[in-house]
């Protein structure tokens, strides 16, 4: 069976999932883990394709020290235990800089471009790329693909990237980058089939998770989005404040006396949800806390993304669906009711039973722009570009390598 494996690597986890490639370029999801804890309580756990438990082991700490430890662990249990070696691996990567609007084959070339821009996704850039580079000394004839959360908002005219500063910064890849392009990618994918009306007009879409943001779609394509130059730009998140007057950063340096990887750390780790309510970056959590201040932090949520709506209805100068997507934009009834509370100037109205029971359209029959819940498969979308690349350049080697 060939297969495709798909990472997504952060700082404590390695999350995979193992497609298999059926006729015609189909792909069926066969297999879906992580490693987490790692430099901590390691364990690993996956499912199978109906969610049958397939493993759930706990390691020493000494045994899991970092992600190409960890990817070792998995390419191991897949090899040895499931018999899968997988012809490719697709990576999710969030900062493809000016130089990456598509998935792109890995070579050590890319890698050192992709290296410059560790500066700008400083919680995310380099774990993406330790099991890159593990992978590539280990197996270096096994393709590896690249895709990019940024990649999908390039499409965007001009002035939607720019900021008010000298042009020779623009050219140099200063610029509004937008994030959460694979999840906004599926989302514009998956509409067709949900409404395809809908897909063809405007529709804005809230990706709601730990990070979070929202994407303006025209006929399925990006053309505003509330991220920027960073992850750091938007919608408050779990750690991360989102929009802040620069200002702000320059008051923490010269009044404050922090240094700017000081700065860099407090605001991609201490601020957000987690700052605001100090007691929490879990929505759920801050969803049972009876704290004063859980209370504040899920009021100002709830206010910026009812305020930045504002902004991209204005950019699409109009709205024809609003979706919700995302840990929190999937899961949470009460966070998704005060959201659709700000937006009832839009003639936005919810049906309480549908919102309740996670029904695909949540709107009333009467609500003039209907609201949407679709699940977001960033996994998938990975897999289906690593495979279209591999079709487009066969690797005549790659059925033959083993991951471990």
């Amino acid at each position: 069976m060939d297969t495709i494996l798909v990472v997504n690597a952060g700082s404590s986890s390695v999350k995979f999932q193992i497609f298999s490639i059926e006729g015609e370029g189909r792909l069926r999801r066969q297999i879906k883990g992580q490693i987490d804890g790692i430099g901590s309580r390691p364990r690993l756990r996956a499912s199978g394709v109906r969610g049958e438990p397939l493993a759930h082991r706990a390691y020493p700490i000494e045994l899991v020290s970092d992600v190409p430890t960890a990817m070792g662990i998995a390419g191991g249990w897949l090899r040895d235990e499931l018999g899968m070696s997988p012809m490719a691996v697709g990576h999710r990567v969030v900062h493809g800089g000016p130089d990456y609007d598509r998935p792109v084959l890995i070579d050590h070339g890319v890698v050192a471009r992709l290296e410059r821009l560790v500066a700008l996704a400083p919680i995310h850039q380099p774990h993406n790329l330790a099991p890159v580079r593990s992978l590539l000394a280990n197996f270096p004839t096994l393709p590896q693909v690249a895709c990019f959360d940024t990649a999908f908002h390039r499409t965007r005219d001009a002035v939607s990237d720019l900021y008010a500063i000298p042009h020779q910064l623009y050219a140099e890849g200063v610029r509004r980058y937008g994030f959460h392009g694979l999840s906004y990618e599926y989302i514009a994918k998956t509409l067709p089939h949900v409404a395809p009306e809908i897909a063809k007009g405007r529709v804005i879409v809230a990706h709601l998770g730990s990070g979070a943001s929202m994407c303006a779609l025209k006929g399925g394509r990006s053309i505003e989005s509330t991220m920027g130059f960073t992850a750091l730009d938007g919608l408050p998140m779990g750690t991360r404040p989102g929009q802040i007057d620069p200002g702000v950063v320059l008051y923490l340096i010269s009044e404050k006396g922090m240094s700017p990887a000081k700065v860099q750390d407090f605001l991609y780790r201490d601020c957000g949800l987690k700052g605001l309510s100090g007691v929490s970056n879990d929505m759920r959590e801050l969803e049972a806390s009876e704290d004063p201040k859980a209370k504040l932090a899920i009021d100002y949520f709830v206010y910026r993304v009812g305020l930045d709506a504002g902004m991209l209805a204005a950019a699409l100068q109009g709205l024809d669906a609003f979706v919700f997507t995302a840990g929190i934009g999937e899961n949470s009834t009460r966070i998704r009711a005060r959201i659709v509370d700000q937006l009832r100037w839009l003639g936005v109205t919810l049906s309480a039973d549908e919102n309740s029971r996670n029904a695909q359209l949540i709107s009333r029959s009467d609500s003039r722009i209907p609201v949407y819940i679709i699940p977001t498969d960033e996994e998938l979308m990975i897999a289906k570009h690593t495979l279209s690349l591999l079709l487009e350049r066969p690797s005549p080697n790659a059925r033959h390598n083993n991951v471990s």
